[in-house]
């Protein structure tokens, strides 16, 4: 890969994660059934995804005790 494409592949990644975390693209994927979370989930399974939220937050009670 050259430095060009490399560049390019580089500002791409860093323009979609921009999008993804916007919040009017994050309300929307909410609507979406596949984005949505049981509300009937396991605990365990509840508190992985909450620990998820955390470390995306940059909460500190995340890290691996």
């Amino acid at each position: 890969m050259t430095r060009n494409t490399g560049e390019k592949a580089e500002g791409l990644a860093i323009e979609v994660r921009r999008q993804l975390g916007a919040e009017a693209v994050t309300r929307f994927l909410r609507t979406l059934p596949a984005f949505r979370t049981e509300a009937d989930i396991p605990d365990r399974l509840r508190e992985l995804l909450d620990r998820l939220d955390g470390a995306e937050r940059g909460d500190i009670g995340w890290r691996r005790r």
